[in-house]
């Protein structure tokens, strides 16, 4: 979210299915689900060309091995989010926040931010800098120098005297019409092994060699910025097996698995999330993180199950979905393969789940953002309708389903009450952005 990681909605499960660039291959989604966005990796040319079948038959069942702990979605505690601002209609076609428009906002004194989430948001924030002031901005918000006063102070600045340092080097605008939707993510630790073994016998594949990326970029100036992702049939280039197919088989004997998981249902929402902790049969832990994704686009199932009516009202949470799908195993493997993404995963080491900057996400102090609309290590006020959420973020992740202006996925961190947050999150509000001031006098002329 994945990274990590998203693809996240009501938590992350209700979320629309994203549009294909084409019939021959999807649009590469952003990592995400831990939602965790990273440049893919050079991929090695086949040494032969793959087979264009791909296994067929009936969905196989799984058992049902939960091993999370079965903790209910946490029950919101009401607010009331500051009204937005008054600004200019978006332009139609606007792609970018500086598109769409910016206005200024109030000082930062004003909004009420607790010295707690301050201190959080600049340890988080003094992390993001080495990144912030190399990463080009998308947004067409700010310029990489109009960091380097912040983060040059950020590294010794006081924790505890947070509020001063936000105060001093930011002030706050509202892009576009301000109105937020907000989910939750979190890093999930479900049962796993590193071999395979009785009770173990979901695969968690490493990125396949014949699994091609390409920069459609190259070929026309109108498709810039647009990448497909496939793999080499012969002279073609076909999408690369979709969830289904994987089920079936389409990718065993070929030592991709770097570990195996217990329960397909809950590997299915750590796949989700983009990133997670594999708790092994001896005790120990071996964390996981997003590596890519087949290129198929994301389907939200709980969406899906929803419209068809087959959700009872306070059942599309997280764990309301995870109940349904374990309460017919036959039934419930159909329905994940309704959503063709398959995400697959690196071993990682050392501090993590990692963002899309590179460094580590924190727990309740940083958020997934689309990086169109919001410059990645700047830092975010969100008053909600819902309270858990409200205060000062720092966006360091991306998810291939938060997209748009004020779209942010909310990370918790690891353990039963970031799942319980996370997993029913869905706030509605207001959003600010946190910018340098010598951007904001750039931005708006007074």
């Amino acid at each position: 979210m994945p990274g990590p990681v998203s693809t996240r909605a009501l938590g992350f499960a209700l979320l629309a299915s994203l549009p294909a660039l084409s019939a021959c291959s999807s649009v590469i989604p952003d990592a995400g689900s831990g939602r965790v966005e990273t440049t893919p990796r050079p991929v090695p040319a086949p040494t032969h060309a793959p087979t264009s079948s791909a296994p067929t038959g009936p969905t196989r069942p799984y058992t049902p091995r939960p091993s999370e702990s079965g903790s209910a979605a946490a029950k919101p505690i009401p607010a009331t989010p500051n009204p937005v601002l008054a600004a200019s209609a978006v332009p139609a076609g606007a792609t970018t926040a500086a598109e769409a428009g910016v206005v200024a906002g109030p000082e930062f004194d004003t909004l009420g931010v607790t010295s707690s989430q301050a201190s959080a948001a600049l340890a988080a924030y003094r992390l993001s800098c080495p990144s912030v002031t190399r990463r080009a901005d998308v947004s067409g918000l700010t310029q990489n120098a109009d960091w380097n006063e912040s983060c040059n102070a950020a590294k010794n600045w006081r924790d505890d005297d947070a509020l001063a340092f936000f105060q001093r080097y930011f002030g706050t605008v509202q892009v576009g019409a301000g109105t937020a939707f907000v989910t939750g993510y979190y890093e999930p630790e479900i049962a796993g092994s590193r071999t395979r073994r009785a009770g173990y016998d979901v695969p968690v594949y490493r990125r396949p060699a014949d699994l091609v990326d390409v920069d459609l970029g190259q070929f026309s100036d109108e498709l810039k910025g647009k990448k497909i992702r496939g793999r080499v049939d012969g002279s073609n280039l076909v999408r690369y097996y979709d969830r289904a197919a994987i089920e079936r088989g389409a990718l065993e004997g070929r030592g991709l698995e770097i570990a195996w998981a217990a329960d397909a249902a809950e590997f299915f929402f750590l796949q989700i999330q983009g990133s997670g902790r594999l708790r092994l049969p001896d005790g120990g832990v071996m964390r996981i993180g997003y590596d890519t994704q087949n290129g198929r686009d994301y389907v939200g199932i709980g969406k899906l199950l929803a419209d068809r009516g087959e959700l009872k009202p306070g059942q599309t949470s997280m764990q309301g979905i995870l109940d349904y799908l374990r309460a017919d195993p036959v039934r419930g493997a159909a329905v994940m393969n309704e959503n063709p993404s398959w995400v697959f995963f690196r071993e990682i080491t050392g501090p993590g789940p990692l963002g899309a900057l590179g460094v580590p996400v924190t727990g309740r102090a940083s958020v997934a953002a689309d990086p169109k609309y919001t410059p990645l290590g700047a830092p975010v006020f969100l008053s909600l309708d819902r309270a858990e959420p409200n205060g000062l973020w720092i966006a360091q992740d991306t998810g291939g389903a938060i997209k748009g202006a004020n779209r942010f996925d909310s990370f918790w961190g690891a353990g039963n009450d970031a799942r319980a947050i996370a997993g029913g999150m869905s706030g509605r509000g207001s959003a600010l952005l946190l910018l340098p001031r010598t951007s904001i006098a750039r931005l708006i002329r007074r």
